[in-house]
C-alpha cells in the first residue's frame, strides 16, 4: 500500500516539476560594457561583475513573474560598428561574468542565430549600446555638437539594422528594450580638468541628439526604449544645487552622476552597483506583471 501510495504521489509531483521547468524563459543581453557590468573595483582595478544591470533583472523579473536565465553577448568597448562588423572574439575579459564567447560572427550575428535556434523559449532582449560612439566627442580639439550630431546619425542607422535584425530573429512577440546611458559628462562640472560648458552641452546632446535617434530605432521594431538619461536625473535645471563632499555646492544634476557613477571620481563612465540597479528598474517595468 505505501508503494502505491508513494508511485500515486510522484505522479502528481512530476507534472508540476515539469510544468515548472518548462516556465522558465531566456533573457538575452547585448551590447557594450554596461550589459557587461564594467566597474571599478579598487585603485588601479576594474573589471565586470556581477552588479550588471543584466544580472540584477532576474531577481526583479522575477517578481513581476518571470524566471528568467540569462545569456549575455555583451563585450566591453563595442560600439554600433563593431556589434555589426566585428567577427574576431570579445576578449574573456571584456565579457560579462558568466557571459556567452563567440567569434567568427559579428556580436549581432551570434545572437541573431541563438534567437533563432531558442524561438518559442526566448522573453526578453535588451540592448546597450551607443555610448562608445559618442564618448569621443567629449574629447578637447572638436566641435563637440557637430561630432554629437554626426555620431547619432550613425548611431540611428545602425541600431535600427540591430533593432530589426533582432525582432526577425525572436519574433514578433519577444519583447526588445534598448537603453541610453547617465549623462557622465555632466560630472565634467568637477574635478580634475573641469569643464563647465561641456557639462552643459552633454545634457542638449542626451535630450535632443542621442536619445531621439535611439528612441527611434527601438519603436521602430516595436520595441521599447528605457531613458537612463532621465530616470538618473540629467534633465533636473542646472540652476537648482546642493552640497556634494568634497566639491562643495554643485547642481543637483551633478550631484546625482557623482552618486551613481565613478566619472566625478575616477573620470569612468561606468555605473556603481545603485546605478545598474536603476536600469535593471526600468527594464523590468517594461515587462507586463504576470499573476
Amino acid at each position: 500500500m505505501l508503494g502505491a501510495a508513494l508511485i500515486a504521489a510522484l505522479m502528481l509531483v512530476t507534472p508540476a516539476a515539469a510544468q515548472a521547468k518548462a516556465q522558465k524563459q531566456l533573457f538575452v543581453s547585448l551590447g557594450d560594457s554596461y550589459a557587461t557590468g564594467w566597474q571599478v573595483q579598487g585603485p588601479g582595478k576594474r573589471g565586470n561583475t556581477t552588479n550588471s544591470f543584466s544580472h540584477q533583472l532576474v531577481p526583479l523579473a522575477k517578481k513581476r513573474g518571470y524566471d528568467l536565465q540569462q545569456v549575455n553577448f555583451g563585450c566591453g568597448g563595442a560600439t554600433t560598428d563593431s556589434m555589426l562588423q566585428q567577427t574576431k572574439p570579445c576578449p574573456k575579459a571584456l565579457r560579462a561574468v558568466g557571459g556567452r564567447a563567440w567569434g567568427g560572427k559579428t556580436q549581432t550575428a551570434a545572437a541573431e542565430a541563438f534567437l533563432r535556434k531558442n524561438r518559442g523559449k526566448v522573453a526578453l532582449v535588451t540592448v546597450s549600446i551607443s555610448g562608445n560612439d559618442v564618448t569621443a566627442c567629449a574629447r578637447g580639439g572638436q566641435d563637440p555638437v557637430a561630432c554629437v550630431g554626426a555620431a547619432a546619425e550613425k548611431v540611428k542607422k545602425n541600431v535600427t539594422t540591430i533593432a530589426k535584425r533582432l525582432r526577425a530573429a525572436a519574433g514578433p512577440k519577444v519583447r526588445i528594450v534598448g537603453i541610453t546611458y547617465p549623462d557622465v559628462i555632466l560630472g565634467q562640472y568637477v574635478g580634475e580638468g573641469a569643464n563647465p560648458q561641456l557639462a552643459q552641452l552633454s545634457v542638449v546632446a542626451f535630450q535632443s541628439i542621442i536619445n531621439p535617434a535611439l528612441k527611434t530605432a527601438y519603436e521602430g521594431v516595436k520595441g521599447r526604449f528605457v531613458d537612463v538619461t532621465a530616470a538618473t536625473g540629467a534633465y533636473t535645471p542646472l540652476t537648482q544645487t546642493t552640497t556634494l563632499p568634497p566639491y562643495g555646492t554643485v547642481p543637483v544634476a551633478v550631484a546625482k552622476v557623482c552618486e551613481l557613477t565613478y566619472y566625478c571620481s575616477d573620470r569612468d563612465i561606468h555605473m556603481k552597483t545603485e546605478g545598474y540597479a536603476i536600469i535593471a528598474d526600468l527594464i523590468a517595468k517594461t515587462l507586463p506583471k504576470r499573476k
